[in-house]
């Protein structure tokens, strides 16, 4: 039996360009410019830790709250309009872990209440046996915590887990904790230095299927 680990958004859903486009409205709406690149700049990153950077990029104009609040208005329009947008292969890959018998967590960065309704409106909640959240830990990737924390939740070795990830903040963090490290590429693609600690890259989730039988 092995053990897949997910991270979220960019992987389990195309939800990285909805950050652009909240980003670009909450930055308007706060009167410092289009900020839709922020998602890049915090691409993986806990909400504590975002914070940081937007305020390293925007200084005193800056403040927390109204970003918070103006990006909820936007998801709130959005989602009212709008299904969760599934990336592709995730339902067959689900359905082929869940009949082989592997372990199924998630290691998002997202609020551990944000991840539980995205899986509960998509309807996989039944397939994970763990779900980590952000805010469930103080440190943000690309520290170790989150992935240990899976791990030590699924009771596995982070050597026996691999770890689907999007982002580099995502990927160092799952190397670090000494899983293996599975990329499949949203909106940041690979730099050569980062290629050094991918097992594997793969195009989309269906792909990741047929990976997972040559393992065995």
């Amino acid at each position: 039996m092995g053990t897949v680990i997910f991270d979220m958004d960019g992987v389990m859903f195309d939800t990285e360009k909805i950050f652009v486009k909240a980003y670009d409205y909450a930055g308007k709406k706060m009167g410092i410019k289009k900020a839709g690149y922020m998602a890049m700049k915090t691409l993986g990153m806990n909400i504590d830790v975002a914070k940081k950077i937007w305020l390293q990029e925007f200084g005193e104009k800056f403040k927390a709250e109204e970003l918070e609040g103006y990006t909820l208005d936007f998801f709130t329009q959005y989602y009212l309009e709008n299904e969760i947008p599934v990336k592709k292969g995730l339902y067959n890959l689900l359905n082929y872990l869940k009949q082989n018998n592997y372990k199924i967590a998630v290691a998002s960065s997202s609020p551990k209440k944000v991840v539980d309704d995205y899986l509960n409106n998509t309807n996989i909640t039944q397939f994970f046996n763990v779900i980590v959240g952000g805010d469930m830990l103080e440190k943000s990737k690309p520290e170790p915590d989150i992935y240990l924390l899976a791990c030590k939740l699924l009771k596995e070795k982070p050597n026996n887990c691999f770890a689907i990830e999007d982002s580099k903040n995502g990927l160092i963090s799952a190397y670090r904790a000494g899983c293996k490290t599975i990329m499949v590429p949203d909106m940041w693609q690979c730099d050569s230095e980062t290629e050094k600690i991918l097992t594997a890259k793969l195009n989309n989730l269906d792909e990741v299927i047929n990976f997972l039988e040559n393992t065995k």
